[in-house]
């Protein structure tokens, strides 16, 4: 008799920080929370026991009301979640990435129009502004950006997509390195300038020679890059791949290329840089239509105004072309990486 009360009072006993009884439970001063926390968890088909009032993280249930549902950190007295930085907010980014180009604009204003500077070295912004209207309206200046922008894309697109596959030979394969490095590492070193009269002979003066001058600028940033990080991507991850059976492409589509994603977009957005800087040069010396011919074509007729409109347009086309690569970077990311 003494041991079934023993017994019954360790059932209905109290737990003296909460004041809640623990009827139902074997041990006595046991809450429901602490049964929460005592209770055996599957990790990967293991049962691992959490020993005290500490759950499997090790953090105590009863401080998890002060953390804050994001898991970003305890709340203040009042449960608010800390402001943000000012530089994490969008506007402010915005605001100041806007803030050097306004500036430039305003000294560019004030060197032309006080005479600090001759017009006929720095035309005003409205000189500059007035020459981009007269081209658009002749029909001219649209059609131009149109035929630059398309000679790049094609051309970027075949150099990158050569540059992902012989960087991941290269990058993979010891015999594909050995037998290839050397050779792609001195042809990287020729200026673009040079391949202009070899393939101007080879394919003439047309769209083919502009395009393969392109392609040939996009594909060494993106076969340098993805060789040195398919060359480096971690060994344990390599061989946890092969633990779970992987080889070959498989291999290299679940575990490398995921791996080695914040280099190759890194690389693209290099190769698509590269390939605005020999787009100019392809139609500085061989082209009859495209930004590159409107420089040449002002220089020729002394129209500093329009050299500065091209300018201006490259600038913009190259930054806007980049940031469309930019939030690929973000969705890549995220998703493989």
């Amino acid at each position: 008799m003494t041991a079934d009360a023993s017994r019954g009072d360790a059932l209905t006993s109290t737990d003296p920080g909460t004041g809640r009884a623990g009827a139902g439970d074997g041990r006595a001063g046991v809450t429901s929370v602490d049964r929460q926390s005592n209770a055996p968890v599957a990790d990967g088909g293991l049962a691992v026991a959490a020993a005290g009032p500490l759950g499997v993280s090790g953090i105590d249930r009863r401080e998890a009301s002060d953390l804050r549902a994001d898991g970003a950190g305890p709340a203040g007295p009042s449960g608010v979640a800390p402001r943000r930085r000012l530089v994490d907010l969008r506007w402010f980014r915005i605001a100041g990435g806007a803030l050097l180009p306004l500036v430039l604009l305003v000294a560019w204003q004030l060197a032309s129009t006080s005479g600090a500077v001759p017009v006929s070295m720095l035309p005003s912004p409205e000189m500059v502004w007035t020459a981009g209207v007269d081209l658009a309206e002749r029909g001219l200046l649209g059609l131009y950006i149109a035929i630059s922008t398309q000679r790049v894309f094609i051309g970027f697109a075949v150099g990158a997509a050569l540059g992902l596959v012989v960087g991941a030979v290269v990058g993979l394969s010891k015999l594909g390195d050995i037998l290839l490095s050397p050779t792609l590492g001195a042809i990287r070193a020729v200026p673009s300038l040079a391949w202009v009269p070899l393939l101007i002979l080879w394919l003439k003066i047309g769209e083919e020679s502009k395009v393969v001058l392109i392609a040939i600028g996009a594909f060494f940033p993106v076969y340098t890059i993805v060789a040195a990080a398919l060359r480096h991507v971690d060994r344990q991850l390599l061989e946890a791949g092969r633990a779970f059976g992987l080889r070959g492409v498989r291999l290299l589509s679940v575990v490398q290329l995921p791996a080695a994603v914040p280099s190759v977009v890194s690389a693209l957005r290099l190769a698509l840089a590269q390939s605005w800087l020999f787009l100019v040069a392809a139609e500085l010396i061989a082209s009859s239509m495209g930004l590159g011919f409107l420089l040449v074509d002002s220089g020729n007729n002394g129209r500093i105004d329009r050299i500065f409109l091209a300018i201006i347009l490259l600038a913009v086309l190259g930054k806007l072309t980049d940031a469309i690569v930019g939030l690929f970077e973000r969705w890549a990311v995220r998703k493989w990486a």
